[in-house]
C-alpha cells in the first residue's frame, strides 16, 4: 500500500471509528446511571462549597477526593457503554472465525452496536436484530434508531430487524448458525422468564450452532443451557472494559455450542 492510499485508510478509519463511531448507540441501562452520578456530583460540589465556606479543609478535602472517584467510575461507566463495549464484541465476533455467508441473531438488539460489528463480518450473510425496544435498558432505543445505525454504518443491505420477545422469538427451529445477545437476559425480571429466552435461542439455534450470551451473572445460565442439550459450554470473565464504573465488576460470558447430532 502506497502512502497516500495509508492516509486515506487512516483517515477512512477516523471517520468510521474502528467499532462503529458512525452510529450513535445510546446508554446502557436508560438515564438512571447517568442520573445518578450527576446527582452525586452535585450533592459533593455543594459539600465543598460548604466546608470552603465554613473553614472545614478536612470535609472540603473527603469531599473532593469523592468526586474524583464518582468521575473516574462515570468515565469508566460511559466508556463500557461505548467503545468498551464495541471493543470487547469486535474480538468476540471475530473468535468465531466466521465465513462471511452466516445467519446471526442478536437477541435484544437494542439500538444494534453488536449487531452492525456481526453485519460487517457477514458480506455473504445477514444479521437479525429482536427487541422490545424499551427505553429503561437504553437510551433512545427504538427500531428506528437500530435501522438509522445500520444505514449510516452501511450494512442495511444485510441487517434485518424484527419487534420480538425472547422469550417467544418469531423464527423457525434451527434458523440461525450463531446467536449473540448482550446485556439482555438480566433484564427478564423472573427466573422462568430467563429460562423461557435461553430455550428460544437454543431452539431457534442450529446444529453445530454456537451462541454467546454475555450479562451479569451469566454463568448460572451455563446449567439451563447443559439441560437444553448444548455442549461445549465455556465461562469467562470479560475484562476491565466491561466494569460499567464499579471496578472488579465484569460481565460474564457464557459460550455454547449446539451439537450436530
Amino acid at each position: 500500500m502506497g502512502t497516500l492510499d495509508s492516509i486515506r485508510a487512516v483517515a477512512a478509519r477516523g471517520r468510521a471509528g474502528p467499532f462503529g463511531s458512525r452510529g450513535k448507540y445510546g446508554i446502557d441501562g436508560g438515564v438512571i446511571a447517568p442520573t445518578i452520578f450527576a446527582v452525586l456530583q452535585a450533592g459533593l460540589a455543594g459539600t465543598v462549597l460548604w466546608a470552603i465556606r465554613h473553614r472545614r479543609r478536612g470535609l472540603a478535602g473527603l469531599a473532593g477526593l469523592a468526586g474524583l472517584a464518582v468521575a473516574g467510575s462515570a468515565g469508566s461507566f460511559l466508556y463500557s457503554t461505548g467503545t468498551g463495549k464495541r471493543e470487547v464484541w469486535a474480538e468476540l465476533l471475530d473468535e468465531l472465525r466466521l465465513h462471511g455467508d452466516e445467519h446471526v441473531l442478536d437477541v435484544g438488539c437494542g439500538r444494534g452496536a453488536v449487531l452492525v460489528l456481526a453485519a460487517r463480518r457477514l458480506p455473504e450473510g445477514q444479521a437479525v436484530g429482536a427487541d422490545l425496544w424499551r427505553r429503561r435498558d437504553q437510551s433512545g432505543n427504538s427500531r428506528a434508531a437500530a435501522e438509522r445505525n445500520a444505514e449510516l454504518e452501511g450494512v442495511r443491505d444485510r441487517v434485518s430487524i424484527v419487534d420480538a420477545d425472547a422469550r417467544d422469538l418469531p423464527f423457525p427451529s434451527g434458523s440461525f448458525d450463531v446467536v449473540v445477545s448482550n446485556l439482555t437476559i438480566h433484564n427478564i425480571a423472573d427466573a422462568d422468564g430467563r429460562s423461557q429466552a435461553l430455550d428460544e435461542a437454543v431452539r431457534v439455534l442450529r446444529p453445530g450452532g454456537r451462541m454467546l450470551i454475555a450479562d451479569p451473572g451469566a454463568d448460572r445460565y451455563a446449567g439451563k443451557l447443559r439441560a437444553a442439550g448444548c455442549a461445549d459450554i465455556t465461562v469467562r470473565r470479560l475484562d476491565w472494559r466491561t466494569w460499567f464504573g464499579v471496578p472488579g465488576h465484569h460481565l460474564i460470558l457464557v459460550a455454547a455450542s449446539k451439537p450436530s447430532g
